[in-house]
């Protein structure tokens, strides 16, 4: 008894400080409600929320959790709350469509609320599976109850008593939504054995020939580059391309860039490589194009997710700007690769 007496009054010393608490858990909170919302920009607003109704909600702590717990559960009930009525956020893939071939027009939609990847930097990440960009897709296409049962037992492994005490419902209804998201997962083959571990050398060198070839816009150095059943989505366009040939002549035909028109600079996205691509404008300098988020398998790309959002480059901290003379080819001034940090790179160049 004594010692649970000292449980509860360490619980809730966490909550004398309010802002040390905040700072404590907001980055993991943050990839929850990523997790639930499929935006970064919305989970941010997610977390605020989450942090003001703990504040307003302290006093009635019991202790009967840890604090942590309380968060979560006051996190996943706002998350719930903003999804009600709300579309999916999915990539062009969860569309139902087929894919397209290059020679395709290319149509835009601003009305879907695509999904978004999230900076590295941004989320406090326990299980890389668990913020893959693949993972967090086939999680949008779940009701928004099994998409937090999963989270809760899956990610976070509460016990099946613990989400339904968060959720307000029974321990069969929990185990039941559980079965059917597994169900619904599965058919999505997403498992552990599709996340990949931190980069080899052998994947760092083809990253470096990877922007080495968008540098020089060499297609069939790219082509190279992609597994030969790759794919390539870039929202707010709806098609999606198949095929490494297929993504190659999209490339060759669609992208506006010539050569030494466009320059990547690294960061990394929902635990994946990831690249700001720059086109160089009228001016001669570099404008935010897309943000590419690559998922590989060994030496090759199998997925490449391209934003359109031009907003995410703010928000992975890259610059707005990138003045004429930035180079990706060794030898031919600042070099571009995928180790060396946005921040690092914009600061050689004093953006």
């Amino acid at each position: 008894m004594s010692q649970m007496v000292t449980d509860q009054r360490t619980q809730t010393s966490e909550l004398d400080d309010f802002d040390a608490l905040a700072q404590r858990y907001s980055r993991e909170l943050h990839a929850h409600c990523y997790r639930m919302s499929g935006s970064t920009h919305e989970a941010e607003d997610l977390v605020q929320e989450t942090l003001m109704r703990a504040w307003k909600s302290q006093a009635t702590f019991g202790g009967r959790s840890s604090v942590r717990t309380w968060l979560y559960r006051i996190a996943t009930n706002v998350c719930l709350t903003n999804l009600e009525g709300r579309p999916k956020r999915p990539l062009p893939t969860g569309l139902g469509t087929a894919d397209s071939m290059a020679s395709d027009e290319l149509v835009a939609d601003e009305e879907v609320p695509w999904l978004q990847p999230v900076p590295d930097a941004a989320v406090v990440v326990t299980e890389r599976d668990s913020i893959r960009l693949a993972f967090v897709a086939a999680l949008q296409h779940l009701p928004a109850r099994q998409r937090a049962v999963l989270i809760l037992r899956d990610v976070l492994r509460w016990s099946a008593a613990e989400v339904a005490d968060a959720l307000e419902t029974t321990v069969a209804a929990v185990n039941s939504a559980l079965q059917r998201a597994h169900a619904q997962m599965k058919e999505r083959a997403l498992t552990e054995d599709s996340v990949t571990s931190e980069l080899t050398a052998a994947q760092e060198r083809m990253l470096e020939a990877y922007v080495e070839a968008f540098w020089k816009k060499d297609v069939d150095a790219i082509v190279g580059l992609l597994k030969a059943d790759a794919v390539w989505e870039m929202p707010p366009f709806t098609g999606w391309y198949r095929g490494a040939e297929n993504i190659g002549e999209l490339i060759a035909t669609a992208c506006p860039g010539g050569v030494h028109d466009m320059v990547m600079l690294p960061v990394s996205a929902n635990g994946q490589p990831a690249f700001g691509l720059y086109m160089r404008t009228p001016d001669g300098d570099f404008a935010p194009f897309h943000l590419q988020v690559l998922d590989l398998d060994g030496d090759r790309v199998r997925h490449v997710g391209a934003f359109f959002e031009t907003e995410l480059f703010a928000t992975f901290g890259l610059p707005a700007r990138l003045p004429a003379d930035v180079r990706t080819d060794v030898g031919d001034g600042p070099v571009v690769r995928p180790g060396q940090g946005a921040d690092r790179i914009a600061a050689a160049h004093g953006s």
